[in-house]
């Protein structure tokens, strides 16, 4: 949300798990939702248009332009961790409802049916993603879910009043940046590049545009400077040499972490990526290294600690110290981990804070080679989730990466059988098929029998091979092809060829049936 190769912790990271909304000690929540949290957001005073098709939407468009309002579009799931921490510390937030009476909200849930055409209209992927279009109807920018909620709200207001989308100020900025005031540097800097989706960014990546915007960006806007400084580091290749202004950077970066106030404001990035920043910064082994590790470690020490901040948040403090630490340092941080988790699976009633924390707290443990206490809150956990198949996906992780097969296949297994909702189902069910062809590759006909399921539940779902549906597909084809590299199965690929065959041929022309028809075949027949 790149953090393991099985299947659950891949879905962590596309979930990001690094952002989480943070809840301010000041603003008390309007609402609690119940242990089982609903799959909805928690209305809470919001009036959300609830959108699955393309007409509802339209319909939306059409109210927010006769009422003069922009349009806020929020693209989450029941499952996902950080679209259930929005729901915990920013949608129940009295200054957001309040907020949003200037703006028409619409929720598009992933799983629901034809919801998927609309990821592909709106170009949105990872959950969660918030858009904001003007009266016009053009998208201004995008927002990023994983920063403070009240900077959350500070954006969002910057975008409400935003006189150019964001793809304009960029524009302009790397023109030299003439008529371009502070709020414009502070939109594109707390713009959300991670789902931008190529909206501004090319195949390349947002490592060389953020680098190039951090340096255009004038002393007068410090704060947007900075932001972009740190996520440009933090996209820095990771095999690459240290950045060639290294030394410039090291001290900027040096000073904020020693800022109390500075490094808070930004511990989305310092807890997500520390790792990265120091590796941007400093060459392994060199005399940089030490100073700058400690640094980092006494700011993220004081961010862990830090009772206004969000859990989630905490918890990724505490991840980014122990992804830090020397082996010698590991036991000590493990106790702190240890009695973090038990702290907050004893404090924690809401259940969309749950299920944004208890999965975050349990990858922590993971991390810290604490399996077996990983493990054990999962399970403890399952029965308190209102999607126990996410914590069922982190049990696999954690069993394979033991070396305990049985339990790993058992656990994705029943991960695939309780996941809900159309789109879950096919990436569950990719996950599953993952999962047989890496620990039980000689089980054909248990492959052969998960792949034919998931193109009959395909079959039955209007927009299966749109947006997250349709990669879903592709990647059981991929799964296939790299298991049966020689053609030892191509008999049973061919029958599940000739199923999807028969699914292809009741769609309409189109990009829908062009992923259908090549979602089995090489990629260069596709």
């Amino acid at each position: 949300m790149d953090r393991a190769a099985s299947f659950a912790l891949a879905l962590i990271a596309a979930a990001a798990l690094a952002a989480c909304s943070k809840q301010e000690a000041a603003q008390a929540p309007t609402s609690t939702a119940p242990t089982a949290a609903k799959s909805a957001p928690n209305d809470g005073g919001i009036d959300w248009v609830r959108a699955a098709a393309d007409a509802e939407v339209d319909a939306a468009f059409v109210r927010a332009k006769a009422e003069g309002k922009p349009v806020f579009v929020y693209w989450g799931a029941k499952w996902c961790p950080p679209c259930n921490q929005l729901q915990a510390t920013l949608f129940n937030r009295q200054d957001f409802i309040e907020r949003s009476r200037a703006f028409v909200a619409v929720y598009v849930d992933g799983d629901k049916p034809g919801a998927q055409k609309l990821g592909t209209r709106f170009a949105v992927r990872g959950y969660p993603t918030t858009v904001v279009f003007g009266r016009d109807g053009r998208e201004l920018t995008r927002l990023p879910g994983e920063v403070d909620a009240q900077q959350y709200n500070e954006v969002l207001a910057l975008a409400l009043t935003a006189q150019r989308p964001a793809k304009e100020l960029l524009a302009a900025a790397r023109a030299g940046g003439q008529g371009l005031g502070d709020a414009d540097w502070r939109l594109l800097a707390w713009y959300s590049w991670e789902t931008d989706q190529q909206q501004l960014v090319g195949k390349e990546g947002p490592g060389p545009l953020l680098r190039e915007l951090a340096q255009a960006c004038p002393p007068s806007s410090a704060d947007a400077a900075m932001r972009l400084r740190l996520k440009a580091l933090a996209a820095q290749d990771a095999q690459a040499s240290p950045v060639a202004d290294a030394v410039e950077q090291r001290a900027a970066v040096t000073a904020l972490l020693a800022d109390a106030a500075q490094s808070r404001r930004h511990v989305d990035v310092l807890a997500g990526s520390a790792k990265e920043i120091v590796a941007a910064l400093s060459a392994a082994d060199s005399p940089e290294r030490g100073p700058l590790v400690k640094g980092f470690d006494a700011a993220l020490a004081r961010l862990q600690a830090d009772g206004g901040l969000s859990r989630a948040d905490r918890v990724m403090a505490l991840v980014a110290r122990v992804k830090l630490s020397a082996p010698e340092k590991l036991p000590a941080l493990q106790v702190e981990l240890r009695e973090m988790a038990s702290r907050f699976d004893r404090e924690i009633t809401d259940g969309y804070e749950r299920q944004a924390v208890i999965t975050t707290v349990a990858w922590a443990l993971e991390q810290a080679s604490l399996l077996a206490e990983s493990d054990a809150l999962l399970q403890a956990n399952l029965a308190r989730s209102h999607s126990p198949y996410y914590l069922m996906s982190q049990l696999s992780a954690n069993a394979k990466k033991r070396g305990d097969t049985a339990a790993a296949l058992d656990w994705s297994a029943q991960a695939f059988a309780k996941s809900e909702g159309a789109a879950t189902r096919l990436q569950w069910g990719a996950g599953y098929l993952r999962t047989l062809v890496e620990l039980a590759p000689k089980d054909a006909a248990r492959i052969e029998a998960t792949a034919a399921a998931l193109i009959d539940e395909a079959a039955a779902q209007p927009d299966a091979f749109e947006a997250r549906s349709g990669r879903s597909m592709q990647r059981i084809g991929t799964l296939l092809r790299d298991w049966d590299p020689v053609g030892e199965h191509a008999a049973m690929r061919q029958r599940l060829q000739q199923r999807l065959d028969a699914v292809c041929a009741k769609l309409p022309s189109g990009e829908s049936r062009s992923v259908c028809e090549g979602a089995l075949r090489p990629a260069a027949t596709t």
